[in-house]
């Protein structure tokens, strides 16, 4: 092989070298910072760029994207004096590449303990039990004065979030037990809550069916006295009526001596009666006569018969009266 051609070949190698040394890609949200000299000259955007051999360098490179990162676990005191380990998450971005080269030397070590000292100072002017509860708070306040201070790094912080808050074993343990007793305290109130509804429901209950009980007894004495009203007008009319059909028969043709006959018949039953149902019989002394005991009660009949015959005409309606 002669010398010019190995020289060529010695040429086009180093002229490869020295574009492989200054072509650059950046990829897709990165920015490359470039130093012409050491001085800064210009922020490579995403694609394909050619530098000025042996004058140009990529100082920094930075991604656009979203950064998180964990805040180390430390001791903080709260504002009644108890310890607690506290730890976060925080998140990032770059927005601005030359500020973040030459505005700090590390961003994520300055946001990091910049984050455990507003952390630290939040903590401290809160109760312990406040920190569970206002962990919105504590994030926005840790945020906002991360921020405040990253607007020189070209960095913006885009949200902050305590991770873990863990107290003392002592101070766990108080904890529990004062849920316990919480709960307790809680589930004794409802079940008093729900003992007292159900005595007022029984009372109710009680209550409407004392008055149902008495509402029923009530109609039920109304339809017996009712039912025995009507009874006593029914029988009262009945033996109005048999009584006055006996008197129109008494007065027919006839009608005295059946009466005797009725009567002699069952005086002589009566006392055939008698006479089986007891061993004692008691006989009347004019046992033999039995046509006067039967005139004595036709006579007697007759005088009742007579009084109400006089009674009746007595208290009758004047309708047959002529009108004045």
């Amino acid at each position: 092989m002669s010398a010019p051609l190995i020289a060529l070949l010695v040429l086009a190698g180093f002229i490869v070298l020295v574009l492989l040394k200054t072509a650059v890609v950046v990829p897709q949200k990165s920015e490359y910072i470039v130093e012409r000299l050491g001085k800064y000259n210009n922020t490579l955007g995403a694609g394909f760029h050619i530098l000025v051999p042996f004058l140009d360098r990529v100082a920094y490179r930075f991604s656009l994207k979203e950064e998180v990162f964990d805040i180390p676990s430390q001791t903080c005191i709260t504002k009644d004096n108890v310890t607690v380990e506290v730890d976060g998450l925080i998140y990032l971005q770059v927005v601005d590449s030359k500020l973040s080269a030459y505005g700090i030397n590390d961003y994520r070590m300055a946001a990091s303990q910049l984050a455990q000292t507003t952390l630290r100072s939040c903590i401290g002017r809160i109760d312990l039990d406040k920190t569970f509860e206002e962990r919105e708070t504590i994030n926005g306040q840790v945020v906002e004065s991360i921020d405040q201070a990253a607007q020189a790094w070209g960095v913006k912080v885009l949200r902050y979030e305590v991770k873990d808050i863990l107290p003392p074993e002592s101070v766990k343990k108080a904890m529990e037990a004062q849920m316990t007793a919480e709960r307790e305290k809680r589930a004794a109130i409802a079940r008093s809550e729900g003992e007292r509804q159900a005595t007022i429901n029984r009372a109710e209950g009680d209550r409407q069916d004392a008055i149902l009980r008495s509402e029923g007894e009530k109609q039920k004495r109304i339809n017996e006295a009712e039912g025995r009203a009507k009874e006593i007008l029914i029988v009262a009319q009945a033996t109005a009526d048999g009584l006055s059909t006996i008197a129109k028969q008494l007065q027919a043709p006839g009608g005295q001596d059946a009466a005797n006959l009725r009567v002699a018949e069952q005086y002589v039953g009566e006392f055939g009666r008698l006479a089986k149902a007891s061993n004692t019989l008691i006989i009347p002394g004019n046992v033999a006569d039995l046509a006067g005991m039967v005139s004595s009660a036709m006579a007697a009949f007759q005088n009742i018969t007579s009084v109400q015959t006089a009674f009746g005409q007595e208290h009758a309606p004047m309708r047959d009266h002529p009108k004045r």
